[in-house]
């Protein structure tokens, strides 16, 4: 029968604790010198395995995240829209959202920011140990459609409800046919008052039903569980991504 490890050293890989694993023999080696209490050390040695620990989470939520590249607030460049409500974004950052299921719809025309903003508000609450999910509306869909053709629909749909947080990004790039306008609906009806869904659109609230294929009443649906706990941002400007080349 197996039994548990004797040495210290061995006792601590087991019990996975490799922070203090690595760093007991200079912390006891500085108590000692310094005449520190072993209060002093253990409390030094404790706090390092925390900080791993949670550094460790931070990166793995970052992975399940599945951003598509880093963005941060600090990246952002507040001067180029022609309209931006500034202190309302950064008062987002504070992630009181989350906690009352609130939804963000960041609204504007192509190459605002929209989509930069949302990764860094998402790529904030990683960090602050929520869980999230990134994808856009057409991926969401497509793996949806496979997932029910593979009849594994319920799985498939539980990976868009489970997050804390879910970014639907480009609503509205591309047309959805009423299959994908279905499962998109049902995703948006999952997190109702469950989890908070930070969407980025390039339209109008009163053109969603060209999105949805022409369904007003499924999309009058939809806008009303995205609205009822829900801050819209507005943001207007030329494309960033257009802004070193001549104008015609």
């Amino acid at each position: 029968m197996p039994t548990p490890p004797i040495n210290f050293d061995d006792q601590l890989r087991y019990l996975q604790l490799h922070s203090i694993l690595e760093n007991y023999p200079h912390v006891l080696a500085k108590t000692a010198e310094k005449s520190r209490s072993f209060h002093d050390a253990l409390e030094e040695l404790v706090a390092g395995e925390v900080q791993r620990r949670f550094q460790k989470s931070v990166e793995y939520r970052l992975k399940n995240a599945r951003f598509p590249l880093v963005k941060t607030r600090e990246q952002f460049n507040w001067l180029h829209p022609k309209k931006i409500n500034r202190d309302h974004i950064l008062s987002l950052f504070r992630l009181d959202f989350l906690a009352a299921h609130t939804n963000i719809i960041f609204l504007g025309g192509v190459g605002v920011g929209k989509t930069h903003l949302a990764i860094a508000l998402a790529y904030h609450a990683c960090q602050q140990a929520y869980s999230v999910l990134f994808a856009t509306a057409i991926e969401i869909v497509n793996h949806l459609s496979a997932a029910l053709r593979a009849h594994d629909f319920a799985a498939a749909l539980r990976t868009y409800r489970a997050p804390q947080l879910l970014v639907i990004d480009e609503l509205g790039y591309i047309p959805i046919d009423k299959q994908g306008a279905d499962l998109l609906f049902q995703v948006i009806s999952q997190r109702y008052e469950h989890g908070s869904i930070v969407l980025t659109t390039n339209r109008a609230f009163k053109d969603w039903p060209a999105i949805f294929n022409q369904d007003s009443v499924m999309t009058s649906a939809l806008l009303d569980r995205l609205h009822h706990h829900c801050e819209v941002v507005v943001i207007e400007g030329p494309s960033y991504r257009m802004k070193d080349h001549p104008q015609k």
